[in-house]
């Protein structure tokens, strides 16, 4: 398979949801379509700008849809994995979780996305653990819950928890079919997973993988960043950036991170220049 461009504009409303097997509760099809879009975007590490980008796009969607319970999940959860805003410090953040609190009583609510509220209030409130427990509770009763799996992802990769990491994406992985909508990215965040409990080769083939079906998968090339860092393998690290740069270099909110990695493998050629010459 030659590589893809998986990034994506067909977004999925409140019956293709329902259809996936995810429902929500909003019956506000825009919302539910935005809902798609913020969720891809924070997946994929990138701004759509078509859509005026993530924070863009949460305002849209909280707009077509005030009251919509998974709209102030994945707005609130952003703000606190974010760790750009502090629930004890930040009276307004403490409002905005207390809304979504208010919003989850309603009897439309749906048991999932009351588990998802109670996710993210822990996890503002410094119970990152706990946070995690509740997310891997919806992944076993629905492991295509992309945003519970993303957001229990990214907070073991904060407390390095990495056998949890790994064990997380490998759980529902064989739940996921090929033709649904982010399956890419599963490849990336396993790859990370093995390669931070140092299975190296078995991780490099999965982010290959990734490559493979969305060449801007960026995390897919993060992970492969240290896979040949750990491995000791700079010059193919500087060869692998350099030729895909403008694959991964599209995922603004990563790539900051990606050109340190790249000029990690420069750093090192230079010493083992320096050490060769002595």
């Amino acid at each position: 398979m030659s590589k893809g461009n998986a990034m994506r504009n067909n977004w999925r409303d409140c019956k293709a949801w329902k259809d996936f097997g995810v429902e929500l509760s909003t019956t506000n099809n825009e919302a539910a379509k935005l809902f798609d879009a913020v969720l891809t975007q924070y997946v994929g590490w990138y701004d759509d700008d078509s859509l005026g980008g993530l924070e863009k796009s949460v305002e849209k969607m909280i707009g077509n849809d005030p009251n919509f319970v998974m709209g102030h999940v994945i707005k609130n959860g952003l703000d606190a994995l974010g760790s750009g805003r502090s629930y004890y410090l930040d009276k307004d953040f403490q409002a905005e979780v207390q809304t979504m609190m208010d919003l989850g009583k309603s009897p439309s609510t749906l048991p999932r996305e009351k588990k998802h509220i109670n996710a993210v209030k822990l996890w503002a409130q410094g119970e990152m653990t706990e946070a995690c427990l509740v997310w891997e509770s919806i992944l076993e009763e629905n492991p295509l819950d992309m945003l519970a799996l993303k957001f229990a992802h990214d907070s073991y990769f904060y407390q390095a928890h990495h056998p949890q990491m790994r064990d997380s994406i490998a759980r529902v992985f064989p739940k996921w079919e090929s033709s649904m909508p982010l399956y890419s990215y599963l490849y990336g965040m396993h790859s990370f997973g093995l390669e931070e409990c140092n299975h190296y080769a078995e991780a490099e083939k999965v982010a290959r993988k990734g490559l493979e079906l969305n060449r801007n998968d960026c995390w897919s090339t993060h992970s492969m960043a240290h896979v040949l860092e750990m491995t000791g393998r700079s010059s193919e690290g500087i060869q692998f950036m350099s030729s895909t740069e403008n694959d991964w270099n599209v995922c603004a909110m990563l790539a900051c991170h990606n050109y340190w990695h790249y000029g990690v493998y420069n750093i090192e050629r230079v010493w083992m220049e320096l050490f060769y010459s002595l």
